[in-house]
């Protein structure tokens, strides 16, 4: 089993567009030079400012100690960051443990 986050966001009114380009351009080759495995990212289907990032990592220790490197890393710090977290209104995360299979299906 493996951990599994989904982080959802609440973005300003006609953002998205512009927050999904700066995740998929700048964001996620950051998380994947970090070895962080992002399994699917979009906009939600529900809500025209919502927005979700699902990633996996080993466990509890590893999402924790990842973050808190990536978060306080040079590149994200001076890259994206500030573009990025100027466009979320709020955001909320849930945790779960999924099986291999489970995050096959999900990619």
């Amino acid at each position: 089993m493996r951990v599994i986050e989904i982080r959802s966001y609440r973005l300003r009114a006609g953002s998205r567009g512009r927050f999904h380009q700066l995740l998929e351009e700048q964001s996620l080759p950051l998380m994947q030079a970090w070895g962080i495995d992002v399994l699917r990212f979009g906009p939600s289907l529900q809500d025209e400012c919502g927005y979700f990032l699902l990633r996996a990592f080993a466990d509890m220790a590893d999402l924790q100690a990842t973050q808190a490197a990536f978060y306080a890393s040079e590149g994200w710090r001076n890259g994206p960051r500030e573009a990025i977290v100027a466009l979320i209104e709020s955001d909320s995360n849930v945790v779960l443990a999924l099986s291999e299979a489970a995050i096959a299906a999900l990619r």
